[in-house]
């Protein structure tokens, strides 16, 4: 997952205080792995580092931490009651507008109480840096290390009606997708647009598509069949990772005829799933949405996402 700097910096603006919670070592069985952190303030929290009553209790003892950090071990078993039979270490750093903007921006290290830099982390930044890898969380003689995270994925949703809006809602939360959502005009937006997502109203949409990355993924779906058919040309001549259309096999029959008219080849025109999504789920844009996210985030790679989608 890495460190959701974002995120931190989002709930600081909103909220002031803000303490980080992270699961800094695991001893055995634990709910989540390293890395894994919730944020919590004085009425609320997002994020969770599972387990139940340590994620409960870890809340309620942040609420009123005094120290700038704290570590803390708890056995997860004779402690708490869980059925884990591990045991977990907590780092727990209060952040505010004051310290906010001292962190970087692609490793954090920080001491978990005070102490000089052991050499052995200056060893792991150094290669780190060097090679331009991000090294996995982990608690080094004292400090704690964690990459940025960078989502890896970036994903283009055209349309904000109300299938657009679901999907969003479903995938805006999942670290790995930086959302890119274009529309004909800000009022097809939501009022509040989920953290993490770039609103994009654009009068003419398709003329967007030479910005998207060229490993971009792609969902079509928007209020104007004119417009869909529009976006899957300018697509076809771009590049992309993954593009899906909504709609219905005799919709994808006539974009085929008229994408074949406008010189694309069989072969690329296929590249293009439609439909999308479970059709056994319903027609509910919350189904759709649910039948889309499943099968987009599959790790069997796209060729098996579009094959599936296609069946």
């Amino acid at each position: 997952m890495g460190f959701d700097l974002e995120t931190l910096r989002e709930a600081v603006k909103t909220h002031g205080r803000v303490i980080r919670v992270v699961i800094a070592g695991i001893k055995g069985s634990s709910p989540r792995e390293v890395g894994a952190a919730m944020l919590v303030w004085q009425d609320g929290q997002s994020g969770t580092i599972g387990g139940g009553t340590l994620e409960f209790q870890a809340a309620e003892a942040a609420r009123i931490q005094t120290a700038q950090s704290r570590l803390t071990h708890h056995a997860l078993g004779p402690d708490m009651g869980q059925c884990c039979g591990g045991a977990v270490s907590l780092l727990s750093e209060v952040y505010d507008r004051n310290n906010i903007n001292d962190l970087g921006d692609s490793i954090i290290a920080r001491p978990t109480s005070g102490q000089n830099m052991p050499l052995s982390v200056k060893r792991l930044l150094t290669e780190a840096r060097g090679q331009g890898i991000a090294p996995e969380a982990q608690l080094i003689e004292g400090w704690m290390v964690e990459s940025v995270h960078k989502p890896a994925r970036a994903l283009w949703v055209w349309g904000a009606g109300h299938v657009g809006r679901a999907l969003v809602d479903v995938l805006s939360p999942l670290p790995d997708l930086a959302i890119t959502w274009v529309d004909t005009g800000s009022k097809r937006f939501p009022e509040t647009v989920p953290n993490g997502v770039t609103a994009v109203p654009a009068a003419k949409p398709a003329e967007l598509v030479r910005h998207a990355p060229r490993d971009a993924e792609h969902l079509v779906l928007t209020y104007s069949h004119n417009l869909d058919l529009e976006l899957c040309n300018r697509l076809l001549s771009h590049d992309f990772r993954f593009a899906g259309l909504i709609g219905s096999a005799t919709k994808w029959a006539r974009f085929r005829s008229r994408l074949a008219a406008l010189g694309h080849s069989p072969e690329r025109i296929s590249r293009i799933t439609c439909p999308i999504g479970d059709p056994g789920l319903g027609k509910h844009p919350q189904m759709i949405a649910v039948g889309v996210a499943s099968q987009l985030l599959r790790p069997i790679g796209q060729n098996n996402l579009k094959k599936d989608l296609s069946a």
